[in-house]
């Protein structure tokens, strides 16, 4: 049929085509990519949620009868997911009353099958001409894409799965984040995060450590000056809330911040408002506060240290950045990417982890969390030989909190199920560890005589032999 429409399509606005017959996803498909769409084709309603995690289309043209699950069914979990999507039934003319139905729950509309390449542009152009479409798709693209960069950066575990949840949440409001958490625990970061999907992502992201200026300074760099203000003011110099205005003022280790600049602080975030130093004339600022702290500011209000009105005015909502001990199912991920990192800077390969070594990891405390991990990784990588697994031996932890070789028992190595392994793949993995270093120990006890450590482990000398040589034991 010709086609008489020009539906000014956004420029690769992408339309996500659920239908089971590879013929009627092939012509439509190009009757959409002719007038400007992107087009991305699925077969079922699987492929189709599986999509979703991943990306976020601008409409979804779906066909209500699928092997699996039906458009309907689809379309339910489409809405729960992607409730700004608009969403196009394609159906037979006898299931019309199924494409009622579904619009009953939220389908935009519905098409029926042999479907009219005009009505079909019309209606994928009405659907799309709503403005505050492409803002809502936008918006959670890059909720998406935000989420799997803090995945990227941080792991998977539950409590960063916990943090991320907040993070989406707190984003799109006006609510002022105190984030707390240990150093190296990744707090700038999450206020990163925030700044990403809040309204002020387009601002500046200004980021102040507030233990690192000196006292005499602090008042100067958070709210600037004017020339001659005082000796050594030759020229006007904005401050951090001036530079963020718009955007997100990171207070990062807030809790260093002296006495009396607290209140001046609390003002500026209440009245939004700011003075340079020497100027008489005070300034509008609209800017989101994110503050951290690495110790606990209810503490220091209680102590006398903190003012508590300030902050309550921080706390409006609190995230806590986990500790890695609290989340050691992230080690092994954090270490791969730290070594993928420092093989690439220093051009070599190394073979990967050696049992013992991920034992190691797993059994330290990490009193420098994310931070110090990297650092271990990198001295493990540069020490460690060309094509060779990297051994506890290249590591070196804090000398007086070195893992418990207690804590490397298998048995007590906590938080060993993750999520992927099958019970007996997981028992496996560990019984191999207990005996490869058992028989290392008795090996060295025995000087390497095997008929000597078989009959002292009480196992057949073949037996013995096989698992040396399946276990890898030099």
């Amino acid at each position: 049929m010709t086609i008489t429409v020009e539906p000014q399509a956004p420029s690769q606005a992408q339309i996500l085509l659920v239908d089971d017959d590879r013929d009627f996803r092939w012509a439509t498909g190009n009757v959409l990519e002719m007038v400007g769409y992107a087009v991305v084709q699925v077969q079922n309603g699987e492929e189709a949620l599986s999509f979703l995690k991943e990306s976020v289309p601008y409409l979804v043209l779906l066909d209500f009868r699928m092997p699996g699950m039906d458009g309907l069914q689809v379309a339910r979990l489409m809405r729960q997911q992607i409730p700004a999507v608009p969403i196009i039934m394609l159906t037979a003319f006898a299931e019309i009353d199924s494409a009622v139905e579904a619009m009953k729950m939220g389908v935009y509309d519905y098409a029926t099958k042999p479907v009219d390449n005009n009505d079909l542009l019309f209606t994928v152009k009405r659907a799309l001409d709503k403005q505050d479409l492409m803002q809502e798709v936008a918006r959670l693209r890059n909720v998406l894409s935000q989420r799997a960069s803090l995945y990227k950066l941080m792991g998977k575990s539950d409590p960063i799965k916990k943090l991320v949840r907040h993070v989406e949440k707190v984003a799109a409001t006006r609510f002022s984040v105190l984030i707390e958490g240990e150093s190296g625990t990744g707090k700038e970061l999450v206020a990163r995060a925030i700044h990403d999907l809040s309204g002020a992502r387009n601002g500046q992201f200004v980021a102040v450590d507030c233990g690192a200026i000196p006292e005499t300074l602090i008042e100067s760099e958070l709210f600037g000056y004017i020339k001659g203000a005082f000796t050594g003011a030759y020229s006007d110099k904005p401050g951090h809330f001036e530079l963020a205005d718009g955007g997100t003022l990171f207070l990062d280790e807030v809790g260093n911040l002296p006495y009396g600049v607290q209140q001046k602080l609390l003002r500026a975030i209440q009245e939004r408002v700011v003075r340079r130093l020497g100027d008489k004339t005070p300034m509008e600022t609209n800017v989101r506060i994110v503050a951290a702290t690495n110790q606990s500011l209810e503490k220091d209000v209680g102590a006398g240290r903190f003012r508590p009105d300030l902050y309550f005015r921080l706390n409006e909502f609190a995230i806590i950045a986990p500790s890695l001990r609290d989340r050691k199912e992230d080690i092994p991920y954090l270490a791969e990417k730290f070594t993928d990192e420092v093989e690439r800077e220093l051009n070599k390969k190394c073979g990967g982890f050696s049992r013992e070594s991920l034992i190691a990891l797993s059994s330290y405390h990490w009193p420098g969390n994310v931070r110090e991990l990297r650092n271990v990784i990198r001295q493990a990588v540069l020490l460690c030989d060309e094509e060779n697994p990297l051994q506890p031996k290249h590591m070196t932890f804090s000398s007086h909190l070195k893992p418990d070789l207690k804590e490397q028992n298998p048995a007590v190595t906590e938080k060993i199920y993750d999520g992927e392994k099958s019970l007996k793949e997981i028992v496996k993995s560990y019984v191999d560890t207990v005996e490869k270093k058992v028989i290392e120990e008795a090996l060295a006890k025995s000087e390497g005589n095997k008929s000597r450590v078989a009959r002292k482990l009480k196992v057949d000398y073949k037996t013995l032999l096989r698992k040396i040589k399946a276990l890898g034991i030099r």
